[in-house]
């Protein structure tokens, strides 16, 4: 595939290629010949998991496409299992680049100008960096469930109860500032830090 890429999103493509399993054979921010086979290859799987677990929305395949490909396996299962909620579900934030990341920071960042307070974390502080968490929206006959409605906060956690897989943790049980339209996957290493390092390798974090 052919992308318009700078060096540091061919970087971030190559780190994510490597990681997911697909060797590049450099993350030197270069798009040659071994990223595009990387990439090929990645596209492919990705190909064969749509092909064998389902497809979905136009916008949630759109975020699926760019997830670690362990991660898209469950997305497609969550969406599975979410298809028995009275509401629709879509995946409407998938991986976002560090760049992207600090764009979304300074929209509204927490404790910074006014603004509606959109995320806490800075580039490279986000599973959303390393293609391994995702956001998700209800809507109810049309209207999006922000929260605006008695039973926006309640459909949320119907649907973490019915459509968490296994693997999967979800943003709202958390304690300090839960994130209800939030999943990611689970991964061994505790400490954002630690799964930022193994992503800037090419190493395995999940």
């Amino acid at each position: 595939m052919s992308y318009q890429l700078n060096e540091k999103e061919v970087l971030f493509r190559q780190r994510l290629l490597k990681a997911s399993g697909f060797d590049p054979k450099g993350l030197d921010g270069v798009w040659g010949k071994n990223t595009g086979t990387a990439d090929d290859a990645f596209l492919a799987a990705s190909a064969a998991l749509r092909e064998a677990l389902g497809t979905f929305d136009a916008r949630s395949e759109g975020n699926i496409l760019g997830l670690h490909i362990k991660a898209q396996r469950l997305a497609r299962e969550f969406l599975t299992k979410a298809a028995n909620v009275p509401y629709l579900v879509r995946i409407i934030s998938g991986t976002r680049t560090y760049a992207e990341q600090d764009d979304l920071y300074a929209k509204g960042r927490w404790g910074g100008p006014p603004g509606p307070k959109v995320t806490r974390a800075k580039g490279g502080q986000s599973n959303h960096n390393f293609g391994i968490a995702w956001d998700v929206a209800l809507f109810e006959n049309g209207r999006y469930m922000n929260g605006d409605a008695p039973q926006d906060d309640p459909a949320y956690r119907d649907l973490a109860g019915q459509a968490l897989v296994e693997g999967l943790e979800w943003g709202g049980a958390w304690k300090n500032y839960p994130d209800p339209p939030h999943y990611q996957l689970a991964s061994p290493y505790a400490k954002i830090s630690e799964i930022r390092k193994r992503f800037e390798a090419g190493e395995s974090y999940v």
